[in-house]
């Protein structure tokens, strides 16, 4: 029979290994989580089905209020208010640079999918939100006229 010390002493290893369990979860999915975000080749190949219109960014505005502004701010710029609690922070849509090294398949891969810190909006918003996400994203890069593209 054993007695109370060695149970607490049992005890005590017990927490112990689960503190040590706890910890090697909580590693392993800081690690994963800081992985790159890799989109599939044929989701950057997919085309936008929409045209822009002031009609569709109009009809999109209150939804990218209401899921985005938070962290990629009102124009777009990655400075909601929420920006900063974020790794890897929010994109800057309107880094010209940037943006037009991305295709819209891949924006509607991003916003589909999802990659922490980003949510998926694919059980969230429709398809064809998602695709008129991606034309409101275009509208804050103005093209400049020395970019090189490559």
């Amino acid at each position: 029979m054993k007695t109370p010390g060695q149970k607490n002493l049992a005890a005590r290893k017990a927490l112990f290994a689960l503190l040590l369990a706890a910890i090697a979860v909580a590693i392993v999915y800081a690690v994963l989580q800081n992985r790159p975000w890799i989109v599939p080749e044929e989701a950057k190949q997919v085309k936008n089905p929409l045209e822009p219109s002031d009609a569709a960014l109009k009809s999109i505005r209150p939804i990218y209020v209401e899921k985005c502004v938070s962290c990629h701010g009102n124009s777009g710029k990655g400075d909601g208010h929420d920006a900063s609690l974020y790794h890897p922070a929010p994109s800057n849509f309107t880094d010209a640079k940037q943006m037009y090294g991305v295709t819209d398949g891949e924006l509607f891969y991003k916003m589909t999918v999802g990659h922490q810190p980003m949510p998926s909006f694919k059980k969230r918003l429709s398809e064809e939100q998602r695709w008129q996400l991606v034309l409101l994203i275009r509208s804050f890069t103005e093209p400049p006229a020395n970019l090189d593209v490559k």
